[in-house]
This record gives C-alpha cells, sequence and structure tokens, in this order.
C-alpha cells in the first residue's frame, strides 16, 4: 500500500518535510498552506520598513520534487477518520506531518489586537509599512531577537523619528556581555531610546501602559512578543501542552496519535537530556529532516533513532549594515566569543539566503 502523508503548513518545517518525503518514502505526498507564496518570516522586520525581496511561488520551490500542493486553509481534523477538513474539500490521510507553526499573540495584553502592529506575517508587515509613511514616534515592545532586529530596522530606516525599545528585563539578557556591550553601542549609533525592567499591561492609542503606573508614549507600537499556536491540534485531540504545542517523542511522532508527527513552532519537542528547543527555524528546519527519517525508517521496517540537537549561534540583524552573532553552547547558554559589524550582517545574510537554499535543497536539512 502506499501512504498518503499530508503535510499542514509550508513554512521552513513543513516545506523541507514535503520535499523530503516525496523523495525518500514511497507515498504521495500532499502539502497544505493557506498561501501560494513562501513566507521568509525571518525577513518581516525588512518588509515593515520598506525593503523589497521577491515573493517566492510555492510551486516554483517544489518543482520537481512530485508533491501535490493546494492552496487551502486548514479548519478542522478528525483524527479518527484520519481526514484533514479545508475550508472547500477534504483530505484522507495515512500519516500526517503537522508544521502549522506559530503566529503574533494579539490576546494576552489589552489593547495589542486593537492598536498595536506586528511583524509576524506578511499581510501584518505591510499593515506596518503603510502606517510609517506618516510621521509618529516608535515603541517596539519585547528584546528578544524579533524585537532587536524591528527596532534597529526601523531606527536605521527612519533617523529623524522618536524610536523606542520596550523590554520587560535589560537589554541583551540572552548574550554575552561583549554581546550586550555591542548592543548598547549600536542602540547609542542609532539613537534608540531603551526603556528596560518595563512590563507592559495595556495599549491604547497613545502608546503603553506599564505594570508601575508608568507610560511609553507612542505614536506607532510594534509588537514582537508573545506568539501563540493554532487550536486545530487541540481541537483534534492530540496531546498537547499548556500552549497548544502537539507533544511528540523523541522521533517526533505524537504520543498520543502514532500516525501525526509535528515539527517547527507547532511541535513541544524535548530531546533526552535537553531543555525544551525554543521556536526558530534553526529548530525547525533540523526537526523537519529528523521527523522523515523517522518515518522513512519506519515505513522500512527499522526502528527510529531519537533526535539529538545542539544549538550553534544565534544571528541578529541590527540593521543593513551591522549585525550581532553571538556563538553559544549545545544548550543555548552564550559563550563571549561574539562577531559584530559588516562581517556579522553579512553572516546573518547568508544564513538567511541558506534557510532558503535548503528549501530548493531539503537534503541538508538531513545533515543539520
Amino acid at each position: 500500500m502506499t501512504p498518503h502523508i499530508v503535510v499542514l503548513g509550508a513554512g521552513y518545517s513543513g516545506m523541507i518535510a514535503a520535499n523530503l518525503a516525496a523523495r525518500d518514502t514511497k507515498g504521495h505526498v500532499t502539502l497544505v498552506n493557506a498561501r501560494d507564496t513562501f513566507i521568509e518570516r525571518v525577513r518581516m522586520h525588512e518588509l515593515a520598513s520598506g525593503k523589497t525581496f521577491r515573493q517566492r511561488p510555492i510551486a516554483e520551490l517544489l518543482a520537481g520534487s512530485g508533491v501535490e500542493f493546494v492552496v487551502d486553509e486548514v479548519v478542522h481534523i478528525d483524527a479518527e477518520r484520519r481526514v484533514v477538513a479545508l475550508s472547500g474539500q477534504e483530505l484522507a490521510y495515512d500519516v500526517l506531518i503537522y508544521a502549522l507553526g506559530s503566529r503574533a499573540d494579539l490576546d494576552s495584553v489589552p489593547g495589542v489586537r486593537e492598536h498595536a502592529y506586528t511583524v509576524a506575517d506578511v499581510a501584518s508587515a505591510r499593515r506596518l509599512q503603510e502606517r510609517l509613511q506618516s510621521d509618529g514616534s516608535i515603541a517596539v515592545v519585547g528584546g528578544g531577537l524579533t524585537g532587536l532586529e524591528a527596532v534597529t530596522e526601523l531606527a536605521e530606516t527612519y533617523p529623524g523619528r522618536k524610536v523606542q525599545l520596550v523590554t520587560a528585563g535589560a537589554l541583551g539578557e540572552a548574550v554575552s556581555e561583549r554581546g550586550r556591550r555591542h548592543l548598547h553601542k549600536v542602540f547609542g549609533r542609532l539613537g534608540i531610546v531603551k526603556v528596560e525592567q518595563a512590563r507592559v499591561v495595556a495599549v491604547d492609542g497613545g502608546g503603553l501602559q506599564l505594570a508601575d503606573g508608568g507610560r511609553v508614549d507612542a505614536d506607532i507600537v510594534v509588537w514582537t512578543t508573545g506568539f501563540e499556536v493554532s487550536d486545530v491540534a487541540r481541537k483534534a485531540g492530540f496531546a498537547v501542552d499548556e500552549h497548544g504545542r502537539i507533544l511528540v517523542d523523541s522521533t517526533l511522532r505524537s504520543v498520543s496519535h502514532p500516525e501525526v508527527s509535528a515539527i517547527g513552532d507547532a511541535a513541544a519537542v524535548r530531546p533526552e537530556g535537553q531543555d525544551e528547543l525554543r521556536m526558530a527555524c534553526a529548530t525547525g528546519i533540523p526537526m523537519a529532516g529528523h521527523a522523515v527519517r523517522a518515518l522513512t525508517d519506519r515505513l522500512n521496517g527499522r526502528e527510529p533513532r531519537g533526535l539529538k540537537f545542539r544549538y550553534f549561534n544565534q544571528c541578529i540583524s541590527l540593521g543593513r549594515r551591522d549585525g550581532l552573532i553571538q556563538f553559544v553552547r549545545a544548550d543555548d547558554s552564550p559563550k563571549e566569543l561574539v562577531l559584530t559589524g559588516r562581517l556579522a550582517a553579512k553572516y546573518k545574510a547568508s544564513i538567511v539566503s541558506g534557510a532558503l537554499y535548503t528549501m530548493r535543497n531539503p537534503l541538508l536539512a538531513k545533515f543539520s
């Protein structure tokens, strides 16, 4: 029997999984995605600030792979019948690879949905880009990698505006002392105002309300903190964690439904002896390679091995001419070794290009 393998989601993980499954298994592979173009999510802050880059048709990236591509939205999964209900049809599956990713969390803090902009997807980034055509001060909320990239990109693009970064912790908490020094240097050069140790409790039309009773005034609020996943997996009855991500074993197979594998942001992955992997294409791409390798092993009567993963670096763009490459230990804790400046910017650009190259050459993911 030829298995029908359905892959839900055509982000970095889903694209690679579909390509590899078509190449390495004897199954018929169908990839489902709500859009017909591939979103380079790691570049949405560039799009928001007015940069342009080519939109990649998914069909083009799948050319010659044998993958059937369906542009439609996932509405529901009937796990008992093994059927995915789309807005326009139903798809039966023998094996399901769930890669629906994550989206910005707009509801955990009052006012975010009504008053803030995000850089989590193309539509949101374009709305921010349009708003930025009018004057106004900018406050970026969130001191993680997305926030750092967004605030520096916007400050570089709009040098005449007041740009602030509002973070619940200190600037650069996740990087080394050398990394923090470079961040402070870049913020000084770009004129970015740092608002540290400030927890946002509400967003309104004039800016941010803080937990200590203070305010940060801003005409434009960019929200980069907090992501959530679709509730499709939970409603389907798959075992999920408190955030709705599918619980998987070391081979990335659902602990409740063995015919389902989950990868990328939508999976709660904890390799043996390690902490849970963070959401990132750096983790999602290796997950895709491992999940398909495990599936191929099972289809060929072999016992698959568990996922082994180590971190190598964190790559942060700081505008178009600067960057910070923070080298890390296997557990993602920072080393003192960093790369900064134009060379770091080029390094980060090569990583982004490499992720897209892997879409076309998915065998690279098997060795990640």
